[in-house]
């Protein structure tokens, strides 16, 4: 991360690095302060060898000490201060990448994922990536530091056998923690592979809450969740318990190593080698040195947890992007709107090709219309338009320009969609028709809703269009929200139109509505039209009949029911299905007519 960091920020880390020696270089001391003030009680000034007789005094001395502390736990805190930001902007540097790199991967890539398992891998990988950049310049370095002060002083003052005691205890200390964490951290990613798992679920079953409603599953779901958290309560408990007896194995190791220098010390004070305060030193020195050692117990092991998690994310880093624009690709530059299909072949695995050759032309400002049986590849051509998907075989051109050859941006900038299943962002009405073209003002806005027909239903809600959708769009239903696409698209003023079976989850009464805003909508624009209903295309310029990923029938509505083929036998089932359902709501409303005469007093 540090080539990425801005010049200030760089800075940033200089200082706080230069505040974290002064902290520790002031750590170091405090305890010299304490031996002297300690012998200075005991009758023994031995500061004066290396202080001012001035600030030799019993009290001066108790004072510095103090004083020295407050300057060490004011560098620290300035350090911390400094280095926030610093430790911060990784963070959100770190999640723009991934977020960016999530958007620039494939359809196939999201339609494999779990959204709720996604969401906790970026989470924890953000915090893991604070984790190591805070603990190993904050923490690890620094303590690295003081020990490296503390074996000198030892080595120094004191002689080689009070380094080796000191040297080995720190040792044995580190040892036994990397041993116990490295235990640990396989249960840890045990806890989290569980969390992951409960929180996919408790989404997933959130995200399809009416769908458990219908089924009355929730006890299902529930036990699925219960057994998720059941593996999550197990590896939680584990962990708990390691960090006990690594704790107490911490304390037994490092308690051994002072006992042995106090001993040491308290002997050569019976033998008047040392002075009381040199015992004291020891111990503070000793105590001291303690404090960042159990917090590199803990170091170690969020370091480790740290990567794990990031590991997971550059996982995510790591994927290839399916899709990718050419070094140096134009933008589509549109004049007119042409679209060419020409011989294109396409499978989503290798062995089932969905699309096998196939060719033809949207005329600029004509419509043509595609229809088929199930699986016979509609919708996946409106994809391969958008290009999330590249082809395997052929070409598909915009006024002439291969859309592999541009940029993906260009080509889906200038095509505008009204899909099947129009799925909204929770947030306002206005914040979902205004991301048709961001940036838009009200009145535009506003204007599109009006064209799609939308205006007088939103103008009668009591926020009006500041009205929230809910999650997906449930608080609206299906015709409301194909008619906020509408407007969406409307407002974004597209040379060309994909209608991907805008109509087919409505009923008919709302169809015939949202149809005549589509009408209005599609005027004058290139328009390609994937149809479920035929009733909806029958003014289309030209129709084609795919099945089996291939063309089999093309033409006009006329032409194509003289002709009796596939296109002629879908009509006739659909019209036969239509009269039935309207012979059926006939029925009903007689039904409902005849109890209510029923129901009317005779009159005599």
């Amino acid at each position: 991360m540090w080539p990425a960091e801005r010049p200030d920020l760089r800075m940033r880390v200089v200082w706080a690095s230069a505040f974290l020696i002064l902290a520790k270089l002031a750590t170091v001391v405090i305890p010299y302060f304490f031996k002297w003030a300690t012998d200075a009680l005991d009758g023994k000034n031995t500061a004066t060898e290396w202080l001012p007789l001035i600030l030799t005094g019993a009290v001066t001395l108790v004072v510095a000490y103090n004083l020295v502390r407050l300057v060490s736990v004011g560098l620290n805190q300035l350090r911390d201060a400094l280095f926030a930001r610093v430790g911060q902007y990784a963070v959100r540097r770190l999640a723009l990448i991934t977020f960016r790199h999530l958007h620039a991967l494939s359809l196939r890539f999201h339609l494999e994922r779990r959204t709720g398992g996604l969401s906790r891998i970026i989470e924890r990988g953000t915090k893991g990536i604070e984790t190591i950049v805070r603990f190993t310049i904050l923490n690890t370095v620094p303590t690295i530091f003081e020990f490296a002060l503390v074996a000198a002083i030892f080595g120094f003052a004191y002689g080689v056998s009070y380094l080796l005691v000191v040297a080995v205890t720190v040792w044995l200390y580190g040892w036994f923690t990397i041993r116990a964490s490295d235990w640990r951290i396989a249960i840890r990613k045990e806890m989290n592979d569980s969390d992951t798992d409960a929180n996919s679920k408790a989404i997933d079953t959130l995200l399809n809450f009416e769908t458990v409603k219908y089924f009355g599953t929730e006890e299902i779901e529930a036990r699925r969740f219960d057994a998720s958290m059941a593996r999550y309560e197990k590896a939680a408990t584990e962990t708990w318990t390691s960090l006990g007896w690594l704790n107490f194995g911490q304390g037994l190791i490092y308690g051994v190593g002072t006992a042995i220098v106090m001993v040491m010390s308290a002997l050569e004070v019976r033998a008047g080698t040392q002075t009381l305060g040199d015992f004291v030193f020891i111990n503070a020195m000793m105590i001291q040195l303690s404090v960042p050692l159990n917090f590199i117990g803990f170091v170690y092991r969020e370091i480790r947890q740290g990567l794990t998690d990031i590991e997971a994310m550059f996982d995510l880093l790591g994927v290839r992007q399916e899709v990718t624009d050419r070094p140096g690709a134009p933008d589509l530059v549109v004049h007119e709107g042409a679209i060419r299909f020409e011989d294109v072949r396409f499978g989503y695995d290798p062995d089932r090709q969905i699309l096998k050759g196939v060719s033809f032309e949207v005329p600029a400002g004509k419509s043509v219309a595609i229809v088929g049986p199930s699986g016979a590849g509609k919708s996946t051509i409106s994809r391969l338009l958008f290009r999330f998907y590249d082809i395997q075989g052929g070409r598909i051109t915009i006024d002439g320009q291969d859309i592999a050859a541009v940029t993906q941006e260009s080509v889906r900038k200038v095509i505008g969609i009204v899909p099947q299943d129009t799925v909204l962002f929770n947030d306002t009405i206005a914040y979902n028709i205004a991301y048709g073209r961001p940036g838009a003002s009200e009145d535009e806005v506003r204007r599109a809703a009006e064209l799609a027909q939308i205006a007088g239903f939103i103008e009668k809600l009591p926020d009006g269009f500041r009205t929230m959708v809910g999650e997906r769009g449930l608080k609206l239903s299906g015709g409301e929200k194909q008619r906020v696409a509408i407007a969406r698209t409307i407002l974004k003023a597209p040379p060309i139109l994909v209608l991907d079976e805008a109509t087919s989850a409505l009923d008919t009464h709302t169809e015939q509505g949202i149809q005549a805003a589509l009408d209005l909508v599609s005027k004058n624009r290139t328009t390609l039209t994937i149809a479920h209903r035929l009733s909806t295309i029958v003014g289309a310029d030209e129709i084609i009949v795919l099945k089996a990923g291939e063309i089999v029938e093309r033409g006009g509505h006329e032409a194509l029911l003289r002709q009796g083929g596939l296109y002629a036998e879908m009509w006739r089932m659909q019209r036969a299905a239509t009269e039935a359902e309207e012979a059926l709501r006939r029925a009903r409303e007689e039904d409902a007519l005849g109890v209510v005469e029923r129901r009317r007093p005779v009159e005599v």
